[in-house]
């Protein structure tokens, strides 16, 4: 079987992981914090903040800007379901923002659309949005951006398949678009530290609270405590806060893997730029890239043209799977799941959403991929759809 998405552990990656099995360190030592400096280098942002999850960077950084009972939240109906569970989480409402048709991330004129109604109606308005950046390709941050100095919302990038992507030439996770940038780090993606996530950002406010957040809100910084220490043991607890740390395991991973980044980038880039050759002819729909960004091609996802084949999405799907193609989809709108419909959302809601998600497949894409199975790949699919 091709996989859908494959980690690249080398001989480098697994001696910088046992040199920490043998250190006095296997949690809360030097290397969760030169994970960090990598990041912020790479990024380009002031501060940056390793959990043990995306997730647990999306939970934190909702509290870190104080989301709660009476907030609302948007995101993409088309994102994993940690995306609008994080809101959920911190017991605010979640509500969804269709999808652009051609680069199916959150539709920034669907956004000025909602807004806009919304304000007229009187209901309650964002307390964050969460643009979700799907397949590597960043949204189009600089009109959200725009509508949260208008409208008064924060911005929280979900940036967890685009870690090495680009928009308008700067890196994704510089937060020059939002308050903070999130990233995951599960095997299946760019770079990986088995599970594991970052938040980055450049206020100083928000770096803090996000680590007290993800630390049991305990802090042995004598300018975040209530009153005078009793001694060098002593800890105060300010917040209720979580065990999101990430380990020195995982960190030193991140850190050897950090190093090819640029490496992976490139080399997905251009096997999406080999698929689009090799696959312009089928009746397919093939991903469009916007021209200010530089996706980190986490995903290649295409679209069947269903009326000009005689098979239905679950056929061409099965006969993939049965063929050794490890093909997925990516994702089930988050609107349809069932605990999402018992919050009150309906079929129907986000039309753009419910059309990709019949008649989307996300193919192989890694960055060890050969063109032998590339190939393989272009092959099955080709015979299934002729």
């Amino acid at each position: 079987m091709i996989p859908y998405g494959k980690q690249d552990i080398t001989q480098e990656d697994i001696d910088s992981v046992v040199e920490v099995l043998k250190s006095d360190f296997l949690t809360q030592g030097p290397q969760v914090p030169l994970f960090e400096k990598s990041i912020a280098r790479a990024t380009g942002a002031t501060f940056s903040v390793a959990v043990n999850s995306a997730t647990s960077a999306l939970h934190i950084a909702c509290l870190a800007l104080g989301v709660g009972k009476g907030d609302i939240v948007w995101t993409t109906p088309i994102t994993f379901v940690a995306s609008a569970n994080c809101a959920l989480y911190c017991g605010a409402e979640i509500d969804f923002v269709d999808i652009d048709p051609v680069s199916y991330n959150l539709s920034a004129d669907a956004l000025e659309e909602k807004l806009v109604n919304s304000k007229k109606e009187g209901l309650t308005l964002p307390k964050v949005v969460i643009p979700v950046h799907l397949c590597g390709q960043s949204c189009e941050m600089d009109k959200i951006k725009a509508l949260s100095d208008e409208y008064g919302f924060y911005v929280i990038e979900d940036a967890s398949h685009a870690i090495g992507g680009k928009y308008k030439g700067n890196p994704v996770g510089s937060c020059e678009y939002s308050d903070i940038t999130v990233f995951s780090f599960h095997p299946v993606k760019i770079v990986t530290t088995a599970e594991g996530g970052v938040a980055t950002t450049n206020s100083a406010e928000l770096a803090q609270k996000m680590e007290l957040f993800r630390s049991h809100g305990v802090t042995r910084d004598p300018a975040l405590m209530v009153g005078d220490s009793h001694g060098d043991w002593y800890y105060e607890q300010v917040e209720l806060g979580f065990n999101y740390r990430m380990t020195e395991l995982q960190a030193a991973l991140g850190v050897s893997q950090m190093t090819r980044i640029s490496g992976f980038v490139a080399k997905r880039n251009e096997l999406a730029d080999r698929y689009d050759d090799m696959l312009m002819h089928l009746p397919l729909i093939l991903p469009k890239q916007h021209i200010d960004a530089y996706s980190a091609r986490h995903l290649y996802v295409i679209r069947l043209k269903l009326d000009d084949i005689s098979f239905t999405h679950k056929q061409v799907f099965e006969q993939l799977r049965e063929k050794g193609i490890g093909v997925n989809v990516h994702y089930i709108p988050v609107h349809t799941q069932p605990y999402y419909k018992k919050l009150g959302f309906l079929d129907g809601q986000f039309i753009e959403a419910e059309k990709y998600y019949s008649n989307a497949i996300s193919l192989p894409l890694f960055h060890m991929m050969t063109d032998v199975q590339q190939n393989e790949v272009v092959s099955v699919l080709s015979s299934i759809l002729n």
